[in-house]
């Protein structure tokens, strides 16, 4: 099915942002259970060809690859990008049943895009993932959420520091804490989760579940060759 064959639903949220939802049928009532957020509105300046988002690994998208995480343990995907992005994005994840939100103001940064697609979530609890990491094992998204349970959220620990992603995030809370990191005028995520006050998972726990290899964030070549690499390794 190409994007043409797909009719579309345009949303607009309470800060102008607009939400584009590639499956009609699709009327979730989520005010509680799981969604996931996908950050992909970044430029890719250091991945110039193209957009990294769409870059092909293992024949997969790189977004294919973080859809593909993230559907078995949430009820509904949303992609976060800017609206020039839409077209290429949707024709990548043609097969996939996500929605799009883009910023009303793009090029703010990655909390901004946090916020707006928050905005736009009905769930309570969101995993939230960049479109750079796609060798995060689902089951440690799952673990994820269960440790995030009656909290704000849970992240990993590694190399001694709390991550900001993977991240489960409870949705107010953590819309609440991307207002406050706006209101310091900090658009940094280490800001953001310390606000957030999320459970951290310790290392030792952490590497105990999953390899060192799965918090990789594509942001060059040479990044996306390690990753073939690592995938060919789990074969």
């Amino acid at each position: 099915m190409t994007t043409a064959d797909r009719a579309e639903r345009v949303e607009t949220g309470p800060n102008g942002e607009r939400a584009v939802d590639h499956n009609p049928q699709s009327d979730r009532d989520a005010d509680t259970g799981r969604v996931g957020i996908i950050l992909a509105g970044g430029r890719s300046k250091r991945f110039p060809t193209v957009d990294k988002a769409v870059a092909p690994l293992d024949g997969t998208p790189l977004l294919g690859h973080v859809v593909r995480t993230l559907e078995p343990t949430v009820d509904e995907i949303l992609v976060n990008c800017r609206e020039e992005q839409h077209e290429a994005f949707a024709e990548a994840l043609s097969h996939f049943d996500v929605r799009f939100v883009f910023d009303s103001t793009p090029d703010r940064g990655p909390l901004v895009g946090l916020e707006t697609a928050l905005s736009a979530a009905g769930a309570t609890y969101a995993a939230v993932l960049p479109c750079d990491m796609p060798l995060v094992p689902a089951a440690f998204v799952d673990m994820l959420f269960s440790r995030a349970r009656n909290r704000t959220g849970a992240v990993a620990q590694l190399d001694g520091q709390p991550q900001p992603f993977p991240a489960v995030v409870h949705v107010r809370a953590a819309a609440a804490a991307c207002t406050e990191a706006a209101a310091r005028n900090t658009g940094r995520l280490d800001e953001f989760v310390s606000i957030l006050d999320p459970v951290v998972l310790p290392e030792r726990a952490v590497l105990a579940h999953v390899d060192r290899r799965a918090f990789t964030n594509i942001n060059t070549h040479e990044d996306l060759a390690t990753a073939r690499n690592a995938l060919l390794q789990t074969k």
